[in-house]
């Protein structure tokens, strides 16, 4: 008798500890699919703001959708962040949601040699073809890219990528805005230097946008070129 009981004790034991980690379990699958849908919505939203006010570029509403994806990667919006020191463009294309990028320069150190600069790109969003001209003394700027959040391709000269993995915005390539064709796709924390000093090259953000860290020599605004000349910088 005292071992049947001892057996239907441990049998309810067993049951409660079954019951215990299904309810768990049970949690952890919602908190999983309340962060997925909360996830995707912000990726929608990205997508379908209206970044114009009466045919203007509104670099709020702009900036707003790049503290959201900060947000969505868990980075941190500081105060300079929020200061004119970090910027926005649509390079005067008027489709800001595909083409344009947000940008700080965290250091340009002509005398000493070095650059520090994020991106900020939404989905799917290109940062237009340029390249970095010689200025009389002055060298080709040379760079390196991080993907720190999300990821990208990366243009550069070259072979051309077959079959293409992303789609290049049409408004770039009617206007000659897309001449290098060799892509390369960037995970996070992966790392990407330009082909050759001088070349042309640009970069067009994956599903989920990315935050990019670049590393490079000094910049220099007069030694920009971009191969769409309907581009305003």
């Amino acid at each position: 008798m005292m071992n049947l009981i001892k057996n239907l004790m441990l049998i309810a034991i067993f049951a409660v500890i079954i019951s215990s980690c299904n309810c768990n379990q049970s949690e952890k699958n919602e908190q999983v699919s309340d962060t997925n849908f909360k996830n995707e919505a912000t990726m929608m939203k990205l997508k379908q703001t209206n970044f114009y006010k009466d045919g203007a570029f509104d670099k709020v509403a702009a900036k707003e959708a790049y503290f959201e994806l900060m947000r969505y990667y868990g980075d941190p919006v500081t105060p300079i962040m929020k200061s004119d020191e970090f910027w926005v463009s649509d390079f005067a294309q008027k489709d800001f949601a595909t083409v344009g990028m947000g940008g700080i320069f965290w250091v340009n150190n002509v005398e000493h040699g070095y650059f520090g600069h994020d991106i900020l790109l939404l989905p799917g969003q290109m940062l237009v073809e340029h390249k970095h001209n010689a200025v009389g003394d002055v060298p080709s700027k040379m760079e390196t890219w991080q993907i720190r959040h999300g990821s990208a391709y990366f243009f550069g000269e070259g072979e051309a990528t077959e079959p293409m993995p992303v789609k290049i915005p049409e408004s770039q390539i009617k206007n000659g805005g897309a001449l290098s064709r060799n892509c390369k796709l960037l995970e996070e924390g992966e790392l990407s230097t330009l082909s050759s000093i001088g070349s042309w090259h640009y970069i067009i953000a994956g599903p989920k946008g990315a935050i990019i860290s670049e590393y490079a020599t000094p910049h220099h605004p007069d030694a920009l070129k971009f191969s769409n000349n309907t581009i305003v910088f």
